[in-house]
């Protein structure tokens, strides 16, 4: 099912992606990617979410690891093609897109966790710290596209925030 996802996003992406200034939203990707290899390095030993496969290609995609980084490599650049290519400009419209992005992420993470089985949560998340961490990504992808060094000024409080909350042992990280 993960192939599916997958291929959803990279065809939307072909489709509705800005290409024409992809060297302009590389910056963003590669925010994007850190961040996601931030959370393997420092929850490493205390996951708040795994993937796993259960409908077809567990062949393939045998563990957490492998499905991850399908996701960084297809979904990420796909999701940034589209979400700041097609950004709106009025502020409400502004609102109602990243809105719209993180609705539909959780959304999609709400259906791979309660009927299909492709996501458990661990540690203390669900789906509504799923749909806040959302919002706030969607928030920082933007802000990082025209500021980056404010994005990454607040990312900073906002990793320590959830390693406080959500009780990260300091030992437990690799």
């Amino acid at each position: 099912m993960h192939f599916i996802y997958n291929g959803l996003f990279l065809i939307a992406g072909f489709i509705w992606g800005d290409w024409k200034r992809w060297r302009e939203y590389y910056p963003t990707i590669l925010y994007y990617f850190t961040g996601d290899l931030l959370k393997f390095a420092l929850l490493y030993n205390y996951s708040m979410w795994t993937y796993q496969e259960t409908i077809f290609g567990e062949g393939i995609l045998r563990n957490h690891t492998i499905i991850s980084l399908m996701i960084m490599v297809i979904v990420y650049p796909s999701t940034i093609l589209i979400y700041l290519g097609r950004f709106p400009q009025t502020r409400w419209k502004k609102l109602a897109w990243v809105s719209f992005w993180a609705f539909l992420y959780t959304f999609v993470e709400f259906i791979n966790e309660k009927y299909l089985n492709l996501i458990n949560h661990h540690h203390g998340w669900n789906i509504g710290w799923s749909l806040l961490f959302n919002f706030v990504m969607f928030s920082l992808l933007r802000i990082h596209f025209k500021n980056p060094l404010l994005a990454w000024g607040l990312s900073i409080p906002w990793v320590i925030y959830l390693l406080n909350v959500f009780n990260v042992p300091i030992g437990r990280m690799k």
